[in-house]
Formats: C-alpha cells, structure tokens, sequence
C-alpha cells in the first residue's frame, strides 16, 4: 500500500503538503489539492485514522448509543447512519446500551466518557436516571434521534401529527367510537407515546368526540397490542369500532387479536398503525409512514455540521408522516353505531 511519501512525489508536493491536503489540516491551494488527492486515488493511498486524527484533532469516528439493535425501527435508524458514515469517510462505533442491562449502565458510566468518538447520536433515549442529560456533560456534539429537544439537536417524525392523522381517517370514514391502544407511563418510549396519545385526544376533542375518548395500556410490542386489544374487543358491549395503534406492531396485535375473537377487519372493526412496519404490508395495514433510514441519515448530517461549528446552535427536525392507505380501515356501518 502506498504511503503519503508516495502520494507527495507523485503529485511532486512536498510531505507537509501532501498530508494538508489530504487531512484538510492548514491551508492548501484547490489545485494542488486536487492533485494530491488524484495521486492518492490513483496509488490507492488510505490514510490511517490515528494520523488524521493526529492531524485533525479529530478522531473520525462517530458513537451510536439506541436501547435496542436487532429491533425494526432502530435497526432501519442504524443503516441510515451507517451508510451516511461510509460515504464520508467515517468510523462508526455502537453502543448497544439495552434497558435494564449491567452493559448500559457501563457504557454511561465508562466508554462514554473516554470520548472516543467525534460526535455521538442517540437513538431513543428517554430521559431516564438523567442518562441524556449526562451524555451532554461529555463536551462532545449530540444529536438524538426520537426524543426531547431540551438538552440536544433533534430529528424525529411529528408523532402528535401521524396520530391526530390517524385518528382524523377514521373519523371521516364516519367512526366514533376510537380506541388508542398502546403505551404505558413505565413505558421506555414514554415521550413518543404520550405524543402520539395526544394527538388521538386532539382529535378526537376537535371532532366532538371527547366521550368516546380510550385508552388501552399496553406494552409497545406485538404480543402487548393482542393482549390489550384482545381484553378491549372481549366485551361486545362496550367494543369500539375502530382502533388507533400507538405502533404498527401494537396495531397488528389487535388484527391478530380481532381474527381470534372473529371480528371481521375492516367490516366490522378498523385499524390504523403508525410506522409503516416491515410487516404492515402483509397485514395489510393503513398507517402512517414514517422513514427510520431518512432519519439517521439526517441526523449524520446534523451532526456533521456541529461537529464542523460547534457554536451551532441546536436544531429540531420534525419529519411529516405520509398516509398509507391499505385494507385495514372501511367505512363504519349503520349497524354499528345502532348499537352504540
């Protein structure tokens, strides 16, 4: 492999210049700029990250610290960021920081705080035992993904927008009797759930339904949203007609569920997600589309520009959800709402 020798008597600069021109570390003119950096492709010249760094001040690498990596929404977070990264140039190194774990409360209370990283994005962080709020004393730019805009830069979907959106769909298909089903105040992503309940009350108040206002707890899973929605659609008495779905996951619970109880989807109940999971589209799901890779990528971007000033000041990016309209929602029927 070359070395940076061999880049400087190829483009016929001098060691110095070659490596400022190469680290963007002291002045060098655009021409010889560009010829140093065509000598360095052309002889497949990598420098070492401990030399830029050397060279830069920098170490080129970025920390991502999520609560979970093997689940959809932070693994689709995780690939934008990734791939974001690679087209910089830049090292990514992960915190795998699980809730409840020996590990997170390491990697807060240690590898955090060797700062190894240039910046660090956090991925649904909540703000508990004042973990988000340490991160900020490590003197490095932080981004979070999903989350408050108090303590950091911010990118994240409108969740009071995706609900109220949600909710307002089944509205004009004529239904009044709307469950939210999912999130709970011990819930990780307290934040996020009380955003999207929110937006279910807003419009749910704003179209005169108030009375009708439920809340199902439940974990924010799969297996939570069937047993929530299975109690929920137990009672045929009190049973709604349609269903808001805190997530896509909890909102394919209460199809599952409802295919147990033998309620018909969409005929006699309707269910609307919010995410637009990967496996929305085999349940047919109507939901509203959020982009987790959209969402890493834009928070590298942000990122890089606190890095590059570091008197930015801190920014909020909220991300419109877009309507996706499958066949898990229909009109409600007279019949329903005679017995209501």
């Amino acid at each position: 492999m070359a070395g940076i020798a061999e880049v400087a008597a190829h483009a016929g600069v001098s060691k110095a210049t070659a490596s400022r021109a190469l680290s963007g570390g002291g002045y060098v003119s655009p021409a010889t700029k560009s010829r140093v950096r065509a000598a360095a492709a052309e002889l497949g010249y990598v420098p070492s990250a401990g030399a830029v760094g050397l060279a830069t001040g920098h170490t080129q690498n970025v920390g991502v610290v999520m609560p979970y990596v093997n689940r959809w929404f932070f693994a689709e977070v995780l690939e934008g960021i990734q791939q974001a990264l690679l087209e910089q140039g830049l090292d990514l190194t992960l915190y795998d920081a699980k809730p409840g774990s020996d590990g997170r409360a390491r990697i807060f209370d240690d590898f955090l705080a060797r700062k190894r990283f240039d910046g660090l994005i956090a991925v649904g962080l909540e703000p508990v035992d004042h973990e988000l709020e340490r991160l900020t004393r490590i003197d490095r730019p932080i981004v979070s993904v999903v989350g408050s805009s108090d303590l950091t830069s911010v990118v994240a979907v409108d969740d009071d927008y995706a609900a109220r959106r949600a909710t307002e769909h089944l509205i004009g298909l004529g239904h009044r009797e709307i469950a939210f089903v999912g999130g709970a105040p011990e819930s990780h992503w307290a934040h996020v759930d009380q955003e999207r309940l929110a937006g279910y009350r807003h419009a749910m108040r704003e179209a005169g339904l108030s009375q009708f206002v439920r809340h199902a707890h439940s974990e924010v899973t799969l297996p939570g949203g069937y047993a929530a929605a299975a109690d929920l659609l137990g009672d045929a008495r009190r049973r709604p007609t349609a269903i808001v779905g805190v997530c896509d996951e909890v909102a394919i619970g209460a199809i599952i569920a409802a295919q147990r109880l033998g309620i018909q989807v969409p005929s006699a109940l309707s269910v609307v997600g919010i995410d637009d999971h990967e496996f929305a589209e085999m349940f047919a799901l109507t939901t509203l589309q959020q982009v987790p890779r959209e969402q890493g990528r834009a928070a590298v971007d942000m990122l890089l520009a606190e890095i590059t000033d570091p008197e930015r000041p801190r920014t909020e990016l909220r991300m419109p959800a877009r309507m996706v309209i499958r066949n898990s929602t229909a009109a409600v029927t007279s019949h329903d709402h005679d017995d209501a």
